[in-house]
């Protein structure tokens, strides 16, 4: 078994289809039971953020893997084969190690070095470990990426240049009406989860004067405004339903609700609104309707505008070096721990045979020496047992080695021709780092046989 990773992000897909793969938590849990319900998928967790859908499995086959997880996606959003191949990425055994890794470290994010994504990927793996969806594979790689992510923003200085999609969307925000911060200004918070609440938390820093918060439960967007309170900042809770009233008041709102609708559009603006007014939607689907950008003296941030607007550029800067090098190490050593627990049944089924050996021996002995002893015969056993030890455990000791260093899985081989032994050990995937339109379509026919799709086959 080898982890298989299919997604889209900013890097590779337009806003508008990431909108249209975006999954809120009842679709992710929807999507890994039918992940798990594909034949050539064992394990499943999905990463859905505003900038990313990644389905992250384990499969023991490469091309088999993809394809299911192909047909769960374009079920589950409605996007046909051609359109999803066309913006996928896939990366598979160690290349789907390393890109987690990167993912969880900021270094694939919008901004670089920004630390939600780390929280985005903990809270991904504790929901599918909740639901039974991770094995051992995934377990492991999820907790060597967030230990990266740990690392990388402990002992490196990225996150100086690593600003959330929060802060960025206010810092533009700023620079469209000259400002240097919101003293002295208004603002509506609609959500109260992790990105309104990050956005409440910064705006308080940014000097506004007073947040406004509304949300569907409003005993959360108290709890907020008690926050906002405990920091030194005036707030207070409207109802969702009267969100639209206050909108003649404040001088920004900033929407991050996951709703299924709009939270505004161009007819909750007031038409005798004269001051300017900066509306941030940071959800994904989007919350805020792009007409309301078309009106007069109002501004629109989206995630749309943002990622015409920022890349997630390759650096140079020595922190950025520090973190490819904090991933190279931890990569390595992850690599070293998947290669030694694949040889461990290995070593097993050694130890297991050479035990049945010394127990038929012994068994004969008893039949040819009678007239043997307890105290005798326990002697002999004990002298066996520490022969067949002394003699498995310098070949496992090395057998381990190897695995460990070994870039391809030759270890079951040499314990086969050392031991005489039918090993069905498995074998080191090949990584695997391609854009899915790189690989052959395929599909299953009625008895589940995967066959390749030809480009004129109906």
């Amino acid at each position: 078994m080898s982890v298989l990773v299919v997604g889209m992000s900013h890097r590779s897909a337009p806003v508008s289809l990431l909108e249209r793969l975006s999954m809120d938590d009842t679709v992710r849990n929807e999507t890994t039971t039918r992940l798990l319900d594909q034949p050539a998928l064992s394990e499943a967790m999905i990463v859905s953020t505003c900038n990313r859908l990644e389905v992250y499995s384990t499969t023991d086959s490469f091309h088999a893997g993809v394809s299911d997880v192909l047909a769960v996606l374009q079920e589950i959003s409605g996007v046909d084969a051609e359109t999803l191949r066309g913006y996928l990425y896939v990366r598979y055994a160690d290349a789907a190690a390393e890109h987690m890794m990167v993912v969880t470290s900021g270094l694939d994010s919008m901004v670089v070095g920004e630390q939600q994504i780390i929280g985005q990927v903990r809270t991904a793996y504790q929901e599918a470990h909740d639901k039974g969806t991770v094995g051992p594979r995934l377990h492991s790689l999820a907790q060597s990426a967030l230990h990266v992510g740990k690392r990388v923003h402990a002992e490196t200085e990225i996150d100086e240049a690593g600003a959330s999609m929060v802060t960025f969307a206010l810092d533009r925000a700023l620079e469209q009406h000259g400002w240097e911060e919101f003293g002295g200004k208004t603002a509506l918070v609609l959500g109260a989860g992790a990105m309104a609440s990050l956005a409440a938390t910064h705006l308080g820093k940014l000097g506004i004067d007073k947040l406004i918060i509304a949300n569907r439960t409003r005993e959360r967007a108290e709890r907020l405004a008690g926050h906002a309170h405990e920091a030194g900042v005036t707030a207070e809770v409207v109802d969702y339903e009267d969100r639209a009233s206050v909108l003649d008041v404040v001088d920004i709102a900033v929407s991050a609700t996951g709703a299924d609708g709009f939270t505004i559009d161009a007819d909750d603006v007031p038409a005798g609104r004269t001051a300017p007014l900066t509306l941030i939607d940071l959800s994904l689907p989007r919350d805020i309707d792009d007409a309301v950008g078309e009106l007069d003296g109002v501004s629109l941030v989206n995630i749309e505008s943002l990622h015409k607007s920022i890349t997630s550029r390759d650096s140079t800067s020595p922190s950025h070096r520090q973190a490819q090098e904090i991933i190279a190490q931890e990569l390595a050593e992850f690599q070293s721990e998947q290669r030694i627990r694949d040889v461990v049944p290995a070593l097993t089924a050694i130890r297991k045979s050479a035990n049945e050996v010394v127990e038929r021996e012994l068994d004969r002995l008893r039949g040819r020496l009678p007239e043997a002893g307890d105290k005798e015969f326990n002697e002999v056993t004990k002298a066996l047992r520490r022969v067949v030890n002394e003699l498995l455990h310098t070949p496992t000791v090395r057998a381990k080695e190897l695995a460990s260093h070994s870039q391809r899985v030759t270890y079951d081989i040499a314990l086969e021709q050392l031991f005489g032994l039918r090993l069905d050990a498995p074998e080191d995937a090949p990584s695997v780092a391609v854009e899915a339109t790189a690989l052959p379509a395929v599909g299953r026919d009625s008895t589940g046989t995967i066959f390749t799709i030809g480009k004129d086959s109906n």
